[in-house]
């Protein structure tokens, strides 16, 4: 039941879409008998929404074996809730052997993984994995999208796994079970952290909007930069909701200061400062210490084994 299990799965051909400005639709083009819908000059290929709910995102976090414990106990410390039991697993499609826990938290869930040999390519570079409710299906609408297939489909203990990558460069898993979990809805739904160069930011969100089936809560193109490390400095934020949660993307030149840029996921709690103290007190180090905006507060934190998590104001 568990998603320590599952890592990363296949694809089925489809051409992509190529858009103009920040809109859900625009153009695709289907070659495996797909439906699809006339939108003026622009044909869209049709696929449903394969998402199944945020609580079912997993960040997947890569520490060394013997961090592991130290990593699950100080993250547990700091936002609550529980871990699986930590096993010896075969994650990947080729010989490999990992540690590995599922960790359960109110604002989020991860995916640990402690690598006892070398890590086949392309694994450690997917940010996140992403339960869906059919895994062929998602992976012709991933392509349809415009998304490529860096792994194809294949087996883990529990379901089937595979390994996308959006323009821009954005990695993510996503996953299937044979049996469907049933976890209760978060407090509080993190955010992925997206960061992307002004030549790629409206084509890859065109493309997960496509996919994700989400919308465009916010474009704000002179928000504060300080929030990435940058006062004095804005910065285009644009924020995404879909049932595979939330998103913010970053446009950036990428001139970013350490450690900004190295989180994948933002968490929201109740207590800022009472967040902070709690993983201080668990053996996080402040990277970055809490910036007020128009928006909150935001810190940035590094958990024993090297993990960097953003964390804000609001559940």
């Amino acid at each position: 039941m568990f998603k320590s299990l599952h890592p990363f799965r296949h694809v089925a051909l489809l051409c992509a879409a190529l858009l103009t400005g920040l809109t859900l639709v625009s153009s695709a083009f289907a070659d495996d008998g797909s439906p699809a819908m006339q939108t003026g000059k622009h044909v869209l290929v049709k696929h449903p929404d394969v998402s199944v709910g945020a609580q079912y995102d997993t960040t997947h976090v890569y520490v060394a074996s013997a961090d592991l414990d130290a990593f699950v106990t100080s993250f547990l410390a700091t936002f609550g809730g529980k871990a699986s039991p930590r096993a010896v697993f075969t994650v990947t499609p080729t010989p490999s052997k990992t540690a590995s826990q599922y960790v359960q938290t109110p604002v989020g869930m991860l995916s640990v993984f402690g690598f006892e040999t070398p890590i086949p390519y392309p694994f450690g570079s997917e940010r996140t994995g992403y339960l869906v409710t059919d895994i062929d299906q998602a992976l012709k609408a991933a392509r349809a999208a415009g998304a490529d297939v860096l792994v194809d489909s294949f087996d883990d203990p529990i379901g089937k796994d595979a390994v996308i990558q959006w323009p821009g460069g954005l990695t993510m898993q996503l996953y299937w079970h044979t049996k469907a979990p049933n976890y209760a809805p978060l407090q509080s739904v993190p955010d992925n952290r997206v960061y992307v160069s002004r030549y790629e930011a409206n084509n890859f969100v065109r493309r997960w909007l496509h996919f994700s089936h989400g919308k465009v809560v916010s474009d704000n193109p002179q928000a504060d930069a300080g929030v990435i490390g940058l006062p004095g400095e804005t910065v285009r934020e644009i924020r995404i909701e879909s049932g595979f949660g939330h998103m913010v993307v970053f446009v950036t030149d990428g001139k970013l200061p350490f450690p900004f840029g190295r989180e994948t996921t933002g968490y929201g709690v109740a207590d800022l400062a009472q967040t902070i103290e709690r993983a201080q007190a668990a053996g996080a180090k402040v990277l970055s210490p809490a910036y007020s905006s128009g928006s909150g507060k935001t810190a940035m934190l590094e958990f024993p084994g090297g993990y960097i998590a953003e964390v804000h104001d609001g559940e």
